[in-house]
């Protein structure tokens, strides 16, 4: 049979125009690392868990409450691993449940996580407005008008974000790990001379007490789970990888189990020197920078360039999953086909990251100037965030065990995995979607709304444009080309 004659062979990738195999693992674990935030998550995530913030003085455990979000997104990796290995999508999550789950399931996860994307984008750029500004507070040169600064440094952030994603993956990728590297060593510096010249205020045994209030328990989760997520981004990047088959996987096992003892670490230390702390720290947006301000001022301006840049590198990291999810639904004609282009010199998608981002822009920018706390909005948009997450997560876990019998490698193991791994995300969402229910929060309402809305979209399409339904789920076939060359070509 010839190689034009064989239905795994194409003579042009659905995804053409994207630059193929050129991406070496480092690059693509760049993408991982930046998406989790691994500096600014530490710095942030684990304030708005601890006692006396979020849940009042019953909250959930610090340690414990990371230790089973870390345990959850591990399942979840060793869910999407052999998806990884057999599939170079662009799409990620969204052509994995595509072929395991089918096209209308797929729209609904496509959505969900372009939503948790977006979100985490939002929060990014929030907190890099309001670094910045405390930077700046730190320094003795305060703006004039804070929010118009926070807003001017929002906006700032959002076109250097995009002039780095349409410019390139391998620039972007490289920038993001450079900064993040950069951050973890500032934040680990500080934190190490912190508690060396205070070594009283670091008391073990405070920070493993349990309470025994399971109540706010799966709230704090999905909570520490917006530390994790975006772990699975580099499965955006299958055709740009230049061994797709190796190096997702790997950066996608690698990264929860990385983050998760990273975050760990740093709830421990930091929920030893907050429980030490006033409340006026204890409950700020930026408590890390006033516990240090207290005794360095620049210390705690250098600790906040560094959570500013970690979270910038964290915006464009989500920004680029988002735009290739957009980008092959334009390609699929499920979304508006100019999502679908490419720049012609760069080679990336160019159309769906310009389309998007005064979107993710313009969210932090109302938060801002409508006086909004700077706490609850990040509570908010991290939490929906984590909501879409968890969606798309809970599908595609599924999808594992049909996606594999769809190819004739079906195996118990998989529908063991597949399956406690749905539940277990399952049950992580359904309890705090109750809770926050319970509490007569909105996030809930708001991402059921996501939901049925792609529900409905998907039926649309299924009545008006079956034809269009039925391409969801494109991926970077092998070429032609592809067969008699040592490296496939870009």
């Amino acid at each position: 049979m010839s190689a034009r004659g064989d239905r795994f062979i194409t003579p042009r990738s659905p995804v053409e125009g994207l630059r193929r195999r050129n991406l070496s693992f480092l690059p693509v674990f760049a993408q991982a690392v930046a998406a989790v935030a691994p500096a600014g998550a530490m710095s942030v995530i684990p304030a708005l868990v601890f006692p006396g913030l979020a849940f009042g003085s019953n909250g959930p455990n610090p340690v414990v409450t990371f230790g089973v979000a870390m345990a959850v997104m591990v399942l979840v990796a060793f869910c999407l691993r052999p998806m990884a290995k057999r599939m170079a999508a662009v799409s990620g999550l969204y052509s994995y449940t595509a072929k395991g789950l089918g096209q209308r399931t797929a729209i609904t996860a496509g959505w969900s996580a372009m939503f948790g994307y977006g979100l985490v984008a939002m929060a990014s750029l929030l907190l890099v407005g309001i670094y910045v500004a405390q930077m700046f507070t730190n320094l003795g040169v305060p703006a004039a008008d804070s929010k118009i600064f926070t807003v001017l440094v929002v906006l700032a952030a959002a076109a250097g974000a995009s002039l780095l994603m349409v410019r390139g993956i391998r620039i972007s990728a490289w920038f993001t790990l450079l900064m993040e590297t950069i951050s973890i060593g500032v934040l680990a510096v500080l934190m190490t001379v912190y508690f060396v010249f205070n070594p009283s205020k670091f008391n073990l045994g405070n920070v493993f007490t349990w309470n025994g209030n399971l109540d706010a328990l799966p709230i704090g989760i999905v909570v520490a789970v917006s530390a994790f997520v975006g772990f699975e981004s580099p499965t955006t990047l299958g055709g740009e990888a230049y061994r797709p088959f190796a190096t997702v996987p790997r950066a996608i096992t690698w990264t929860p189990i990385l983050m998760g003892t990273l975050c760990i670490l740093a709830v421990t230390a930091q929920d030893a020197a907050l429980k030490e702390a006033p409340l006026s720290i204890a409950t700020s947006s930026t408590p890390l920078s006033d516990l240090f301000s207290q005794a360095s001022p620049a210390a705690a301006a250098v600790l906040d360039l560094g959570i500013a840049a970690s979270w910038f590198a964290c915006a464009i990291a989500s920004v680029n999953a988002l735009a290739r999810i957009f980008f092959c639904m334009g390609r699929e004609g499920v979304a508006p086909k100019i999502a679908g282009r490419t720049h012609p010199v760069f080679r990336t998608p160019s159309m769906a990251i310009l389309s998007v981002m005064p979107v993710v822009a313009a969210v932090p920018v109302v938060v801002i100037i409508s006086g909004v706390s700077p706490y609850q909005g990040l509570v908010s948009l991290l939490t929906l965030g984590a909501y879409g997450y968890l969606g798309s997560y809970i599908l595609a876990s599924a999808s594992l065990p049909f996606f594999l019998r769809r190819i004739g490698e079906s195996t118990y193991s998989s529908w063991i995995v597949g399956g406690i791994t749905t539940l277990a995300v399952g049950a992580l969402f359904w309890t705090a979607a109750a809770a926050s229910i319970r509490t007569g929060s909105l996030q809930t309402v708001v991402y059921a709304g996501v939901l049925l809305a792609s529900v409905l979209y998907a039926t649309f399409l299924r009545l008006r444009f079956p034809k269009r339904l039925e391409s969801v789920g494109i991926y970077d076939e092998t070429r032609e080309l592809d067969l008699f060359q040592g490296r496939p070509t870009p």
